[in-house]
């Protein structure tokens, strides 16, 4: 094998200039070989097939770390959670606070308990837990709630799209009948009509209560799919249950103005001598360096404007059994930081996408169970104050990560916690 040049930048002429054509051709062709890693074909959770997986596994690592004698013990309880199940990965789980929120559903302090690898993150969150705290806490206010899934049809011409959205406006009581005869909790809530050329789409809108809901709307959605698919007066060319509109654990702009899952504002006063215990800093330069980095972020093409709340939503979600991927669009938001009338600091983040539930899903796993446990937020009539509380988390975060910069303890702290 060639050896890597760190400073090659074009890789294929680099590869072209080190193997002769038919070397990179067999190097790169399909190989049909049956693979001698054969598993059971059969995803369900059993005795018998976590067994016939391990007798290959075991060959390649120590059984022990995945499947430990207290998973080996619950493993059943993950039967409805993964499939091809082998065992369970630890992550190290930290707790920062006490975060107090003065929200519409979360009003008490909390210790937030978080999942992560990464050194510094914890501390970086509890720092700031507590300087909100130390304000009276932060104001958070759930602002809207739904879930989406959006069918697309595909049509001959625009005249068949508008014949069958005629149609689809009179079908509302129908459509809301089909899809909540799927759920005992879910709520079709609207229906939006998007026509580009002789494409469809349909937006359907939900209410999911306490869970997060995406299997849900799934399930609802494609009910009233298959209703519509056979009694359509205009039958589409083709169509699929989803016609990518949603935003489905994409970052996308449509949502920053609307919502997909639950939308919050979270917002805190500081004072100047605040800001200068808890940060080291002043709040002049934290909202300069606001300015700075909004700007940066409008050239780099960024979608809503955040330090990170990428870090605190992923470690909660983790944490709480929540869906990890949805990080992707739960993560656009707006930070904003601004002098108050008193010469203190104010500081908001408004977040449209926090997908988060207290039931089912990963909820009732053993460990993430405990998690919410921790916040007091498991079970019904919760997931409105987790939403609030993820909100007010995420400001702890960029309250602590500018003040790092502005004093100029960014790297230092990372240093100081990741490189014992």
């Amino acid at each position: 094998m060639p050896k890597l040049n760190l400073h090659q930048r074009d890789y294929v002429s680099f590869l072209g200039g080190e193997l002769s054509a038919d070397q990179l051709e067999q190097t790169l062709r399909p190989n049909l070989g049956r693979s001698s890693l054969r598993l059971t074909p059969s995803p369900y959770l059993t005795d018998k097939n976590v067994d016939k997986r391990w007798s290959v596994l075991e060959s390649l690592t120590d059984k022990s770390q995945l499947l430990d004698a207290t998973t080996e013990q619950q493993k059943e309880v993950y039967a409805i959670n993964i499939e091809h199940f082998i065992g369970t990965v630890k992550l190290p789980v930290g707790v920062a606070g006490p975060l107090r929120v003065n929200g519409l559903f979360a009003n008490e302090d909390y210790l937030i308990p978080l999942a992560t690898t990464e050194a510094a993150l914890v501390a970086s969150y509890n720092r700031g837990s507590q300087l909100i705290t130390a304000a009276g806490g932060a104001s958070a206010m759930l602002l809207n709630e739904g879930v989406t899934r959006t069918p697309g049809f595909a049509f001959h011409s625009l005249k068949e799209a508008g014949q069958f959205v005629a149609w689809v406006v009179t079908q509302y009581d129908t459509f809301k009948q089909i899809a909540e005869s799927t759920t005992s909790h879910g709520k079709l809530t609207d229906i939006n009509v998007n026509i580009e050329g002789n494409h469809v789409y349909l937006v359907f809108e939900y209410l999911t209560g306490d869970a997060s809901g995406q299997n849900m709307v799934t399930i609802a959605t494609n009910a009233v799919f298959e209703f519509i698919m056979e009694h359509t007066p205009v039958d589409p060319d083709y169509a699929f249950l989803d016609g990518n509109l949603s935003g489905d654990k994409k970052p996308n702009a449509h949502s920053l103005r609307s919502v997909r899952g639950k939308k919050v504002t979270a917002e805190v006063h500081l004072t100047k001598e605040l800001v200068e215990k808890y940060l080291h800093t002043t709040p002049e330069k934290m909202v300069q360096f606001g300015q700075m980095t909004t700007v940066g972020g409008a050239l780099s093409g960024t979608i809503g404007i955040n330090a990170h709340y990428a870090n605190a939503l992923a470690a909660l979600y983790i944490a709480c059994g929540q869906d990890a991927a949805c990080v992707a669009e739960s993560a656009v938001g707006m930070t904003r930081m601004e002098i108050n009338k008193s010469g203190g600091l104010y500081a908001s983040v408004t977040l449209p996408n926090i997908m988060v539930g207290t039931v089912g899903g990963g909820t009732g796993l053993p460990s993430q169970n405990a998690c919410l446990d921790i916040l007091g937020l498991h079970g019904n009539g919760k997931s409105q104050a987790l939403a609030e509380v993820a909100a007010a988390l995420c400001l702890a975060g960029e309250l602590s990560i500018v003040g790092a910069f502005c004093a100029g303890h960014f790297s230092r702290a990372h240093h100081k916690l990741a490189r014992k």
